[in-house]
């Protein structure tokens, strides 16, 4: 993922100040032909898709660079502080409530500005960005890689398990870009799977991320073939979308889907180091009230020990990624105790759909490539379906829920340890 804010003005600034203004900073990331860094790709097709109401963040982001994105003139707010953080901030407004517990706020000076405000005024976490949550983060890239052609014919990598009743009666939904239908009916191991298509899919042409989440759903399927696979259509805009519109899906995910397993390979840095508030409120009033479910996330592509949420959250499963011999972290995987485990996710083989891509990052900026039915791509995007599908192979083994599932398979990994790396989980 890729995330950042474009501050409307100097939180020194009397009265509101524009947070619409380009200037030569973010035009270093919007301008493609000056891209010089992947990240810079990434967080430029962001700004030219979704445009002016994203922000870029932290606050010296020039100087450091842009470490997450936002809505700008937007905050989220815990209920229980709403009405005092109206009297703080003059001129807000609700935008919509998204859950129980957290309130999106419309705000009338800088967002950045406005949150220094509500912490100065009550502490920490009574108010967060709406962040963007994207599978391609802004503190470095997710995936890790642009997909790559592979041979006609090539079979998928990690390949099928053998165990032809893995996954039996257990539902996972992958909350991802939406499913290319052609692949499902393709390909054997792709059979059953459903999902709402995939907008960046515009035959003879695949958009940015096209295939991520068809990608992802071959994975599974892999690990637990007679698994029932749905994926969600939720990163349609440049593979990101607000945080609060992410917990209204991941609500509509528990209430109509009724998942065992939810794997999501997405996430942010964040504003504040304990994490992404509306996730966390998720969690408190809906995701907890749910037994047995578990939440597998991506730990991000930034080669960093920094926190990348949701994986960070305790109540997550965290994948980082194994380089491809399976045995030593792959150079971008971010790591740290806080990633649970690591599984194979360097140059995975898998589904992918037919169509013409053209390059978006260095050093391939502008060349394209004919794909025909698969691919070979990298990240912990790739990791965490592999994860998600070995708990779901689990559960219809054992009869375990969803966490139990995922707490015994971390114990062998755990007991498999590499030293240096950590909990490893492969496919046998």
């Amino acid at each position: 993922m890729c995330s950042a804010e474009q501050p409307r003005g100097d939180a020194s600034h009397e009265g509101p100040a524009p947070e619409r203004g380009v200037g030569d900073e973010r035009t270093r990331y919007e301008d493609q032909r000056n891209t010089q860094t992947r990240q810079e790709a990434q967080v430029g097709l962001v700004l030219r898709t979704l445009g002016e109401d994203v922000g870029i963040g932290p606050k010296g982001w020039r100087e450091e660079g842009a470490q997450f994105l936002l809505r700008a003139g937007h905050i989220l707010v815990r209920d229980a502080y709403l009405d005092r953080v109206r009297g703080v901030l003059a001129g807000s407004e609700i935008s919509r409530t998204l859950i129980e517990g957290v309130t999106l706020l419309r705000v009338q000076e800088d967002t950045l500005a406005a949150l220094a405000r509500v912490r100065d005024a009550f502490g920490s976490g009574v108010a967060a960005p709406d962040h963007l949550v994207s599978i391609c983060p802004t503190g470095g890239c997710c995936p890790a890689s642009e997909p790559e052609v592979v041979a006609a014919g090539s079979a998928p990598d990690p390949a099928p398990t053998p165990d032809r009743a893995a996954g039996q009666r257990i539902r996972v939904v992958v909350v991802d870009t939406g499913l290319d239908h052609d692949a499902a009916a393709t390909h054997a191991w792709m059979r059953g799977v459903e999902g709402e298509p995939d907008a960046a899919i515009q035959p003879p042409n695949l958009l940015p991320y096209a295939g991520h989440g068809t990608f992802i759903a071959g994975i599974v399927r892999c690990m637990a073939p007679q698994a029932e696979v749905i994926v969600k259509a939720a990163f349609t805009d440049a593979g990101a979308i607000y945080e609060s519109g992410l917990v209204e899906e991941l609500d509509r995910v528990l209430n109509e889907d009724h998942p065992d397993v939810i794997s999501m390979s997405a996430g942010t840095w964040t504003y504040d180091p304990t994490g992404l508030l509306g996730f966390q409120v998720f969690y408190d009033t809906r995701l907890r009230h749910h037994k047995g479910v578990v939440l597998v996330a991506a730990a991000g592509n930034d080669s960093s020990r920094r926190p990348f949420w949701p994986a960070a959250a305790p109540w997550t499963v965290s994948v980082g990624s194994l380089a491809q011999d399976w045995r030593s972290r792959a150079q971008f995987s971010n790591f740290g105790g806080w990633v649970d485990i690591y599984a194979p996710g360097e140059n995975v083989i898998n589904a992918f759909p037919n169509g013409t891509y053209t390059y978006q990052e260095p050093p391939k900026v502008g060349q394209t490539a004919q794909f025909d039915g698969m691919a070979s791509w990298s990240g912990t995007s790739f990791s965490t379906p592999l994860v998600a599908g070995l708990i779901a192979a689990r559960m219809s083994r054992t009869g375990e829920n969803g966490h139990d599932a995922a707490s015994a398979l971390l114990a062998t990994a755990r007991s498999a340890a590499v030293p240096g790396v950590g909990a490893v989980l492969a496919p046998s």
